[in-house]
């Protein structure tokens, strides 16, 4: 009996022993099986994120802007008809001119009342009135407009303003969380998240200029000229436009970046318009493709096909087929760069044009000159 008792006392202590370690390894194990079937559970979902702090940085810098113009009524090649007349007993019929109404929005850029938009949205308008988010409302004066980007700067006589922070343009990145702010189809201010899907977008033969900020944030009819601001609410573009075959957002917004949309703000300050450097040609870039068909060895610049007379490229012994690859010792691998280059170099400017010619690379000091109103770079 006594051996009979030892052995269950043993036996109990050895499930002592033993039994929290077995469960603990049981619950262990559980816990993993149901990790693995459910990869997305709440262990592993990241905190919700809000950007209203954000959207109240950027807000009060966002304006609704509401345009009219009169267009003269055109007249009823009927009313010129003798017998028509006379039918009305000479009395003239008298045609009501139409008033076309449009919108867009806006940014205010400085303290004292200056507003950046694009040009198309207050083009041709003779009146122009300006809401701000706080409900306060003037009438807006045109200071002057640059059509090559799309861009115009307008003036309101209002205080305690709320002008937009600047984010560092070369700050901006692929992926980042970017938030539209306009007013679409005359709704209200409203806001859409996205993020910048692409930067540098150009050829689109939407402006002469062109250097967009691509956003999968929706723009609708009426965000033209609105905000595009980074996740702490800093401006980093100018809505401009979206792509899309049926007027409706496709997930393809344009914005103009904010270092353009600077330079073209302090030249309209400073001078009404927009001064641009020129050179007095036309280019088209060489691509790899281009570059192989030609059998150029990898060669990448701007091939030159068009030449002005008396032009400062001219002047300086440039010719048609030379190939540009330098700019002030910085490569020209893209158009587009070198185009913008270009164009905000002050007139007068003496630079260093590195081209070749016939296979061999040649050197040339060309002052740049003031670009007139056309196309050419």
């Amino acid at each position: 009996m006594s051996t009979e008792k030892s052995s269950q006392t043993r036996w109990q202590r050895i499930n002592h022993n033993y039994t929290w370690p077995i469960l603990t390894g049981l619950l262990l194990a559980a816990l993993l099986l149901q990790l693995n079937r459910a990869p997305f559970s709440q262990a592993t979902v990241p905190l919700v994120t809000s950007y209203a702090d954000a959207v109240q940085t950027a807000l009060p810098s966002v304006v609704n802007i509401y345009t009219s113009r009169t267009v003269p009524a055109k007249s009823h090649p009927l009313l010129k008809d003798p017998v028509f007349k006379r039918f009305l007993n000479n009395q003239g019929i008298r045609q009501r001119d139409k008033v076309e109404q449009s919108l867009g929005s806006g940014v205010i850029i400085s303290a004292d009342g200056y507003v950046l938009t694009n040009n198309h949205v207050i083009n041709e308008a003779d009146r122009i009135r300006v809401l701000l988010a706080d409900g306060r409302e003037r009438l807006a004066t045109v200071i002057g407009s640059d059509a090559p980007t799309d861009l115009a700067v307008l003036k309101i006589d209002l205080a305690d303003l709320t002008p937009a922070i600047f984010a560092d343009p070369n700050a901006i990145r692929i992926g980042d969380v970017v938030l539209a702010i306009g007013n679409p189809y005359g709704i209200g201010q409203t806001v859409t998240q996205g993020i910048v899907s692409a930067t540098g977008r150009h050829g689109l033969q939407i402006n002469t200029y062109e250097k967009y900020i691509q956003t999968d944030a929706a723009i609708n009819k009426g965000n033209s000229g609105g905000a595009l601001v980074n996740a702490y609410g800093q401006l980093i573009g100018i809505n401009s436009g979206l792509y899309s075959k049926t007027g409706g957002s496709n997930g393809i917004g344009f914005a103009i970046p904010v270092d353009i949309a600077s330079y073209i703000f302090q030249n309209i300050v400073e001078h009404g318009k927009v001064v641009r450097g020129w050179l007095g040609i036309s280019a088209e870039e060489i691509t790899p493709s281009v570059a192989e068909a030609f059998n150029l060895n990898g060669l990448r610049g701007l091939v030159l096909t068009n030449i002005e007379v008396n032009g400062p490229a001219a002047k300086a012994g440039l010719q048609i087929g030379d190939i540009i690859t330098h700019i002030d010792e910085t490569s020209v691998g893209n158009g587009n760069i070198g185009m913008h280059k270009i164009a905000q170099t002050k007139p007068g400017t003496k630079i260093n044009i590195r081209a070749v010619r016939k296979g061999a690379s040649q050197s040339f000091l060309v002052e740049i000159g003031l670009r007139p109103n056309k196309n050419s770079g």
